[in-house]
């Protein structure tokens, strides 16, 4: 537990390293989670899920900005690609209130979620497995304080009122709490443990699957622009996945190419010229029989 607390510093977990470190993630993960609940109430769940993957651009942007990483030209492209996804995506339904309200509150999910993560960087570094477990149990615990005053506050300043909890959907609720809380124990730790890549291509592969899942269940309207929108969105996703250095291996790729083409030419003609002499040694005997 010792070694897991200087993960917070040198005096480990403090009251003001709780409320100065700890406290702004638990808002910014709220802000994400809350957005994005908002806005599947707006628009289908397939329109949320492409928008979220814009994530990954506002990502490199921040990361380019705050940390200072290298500039890569495929990610600007990665990144142009998302932002004219989001406009086609608007402009599928026609630039309507609730369509254009919706879009907004998942770029704002999306935004919240690139902030969360360039400050984790930023102020935390690369946790390690016990690191991570004790970081989300600090936000468990942030979120128990800071989540329930907000219904209670709204209630008794009589801004929301509570419906009798017999017509709560209990199972709905306990099912969503289970997926969600799997949602992020498999994020976390699986960033810890295997590489970051294969964890985002979950959020590429719950495209098509909400996808199929609206088709069957809504009225949704897979035109023209939508799945352009979708394309282009997915494309600038999976640029941003490529690593660091993919030029050098490309280069390095085609190069080993050209030189077994060009080992393989002097062999050919070495055959060729090998064969020639045989043939002449072979008919030399029969002239002189």
């Amino acid at each position: 537990f010792r070694e897991c607390c200087r993960f917070f510093g040198d005096n480990g977990l403090t009251l003001k390293v709780f409320f100065t470190k700890a406290a702004p993630f638990g808002v910014l993960w709220t802000l994400t989670n809350y957005l994005y609940l908002h806005a599947i109430k707006k628009i289908n769940t397939t329109d949320v899920s492409v928008l979220f993957c814009c994530n990954k651009a506002f990502v490199f942007l921040l990361s380019w900005i705050v940390l200072r990483d290298r500039f890569m030209g495929v990610r600007i492209v990665a990144a142009i690609f998302a932002i004219a996804g989001i406009v086609m995506m608007t402009y599928a339904d026609g630039f309507h209130s609730h369509s254009v309200i919706g879009i907004a509150l998942v770029v704002g999910s999306a935004s919240m979620s690139a902030l969360y993560k360039v400050l984790f960087k930023l102020l935390l570094g690369s946790a390690k497995f016990g690191e991570a477990a004790l970081f989300l149990s600090v936000l468990a615990v942030f979120n128990v304080l800071f989540i329930t005053c907000i219904p209670v506050i709204l209630y008794f300043t009589k801004v929301e009122y509570w419906s009798s909890f017999e017509v709560i959907p209990w199972g709905n609720l306990c099912g969503f709490s289970v997926l969600l809380l799997t949602f992020n124990i498999l994020l976390n730790f699986g960033i810890a443990i295997t590489y970051p890549t294969l964890i985002s291509l979950g959020i590429v592969l719950s495209v098509p699957v909400n996808a199929v899942v609206d088709h069957y269940t809504s009225e949704i309207v897979f035109n023209s622009v939508r799945v352009i929108a979708i394309i282009i969105i997915g494309l600038g996703f999976l640029l941003l996945l490529l690593p660091e250095e993919w030029d050098v291996w490309v280069i390095k790729l085609l190069t080993r190419l050209k030189v077994r083409k060009k080992e393989e030419i002097p062999e050919g003609n070495g055959d060729i010229a090998s064969g020639l002499p045989n043939k002449s040694r072979r008919t030399r005997p029969s002239m002189s029989s």
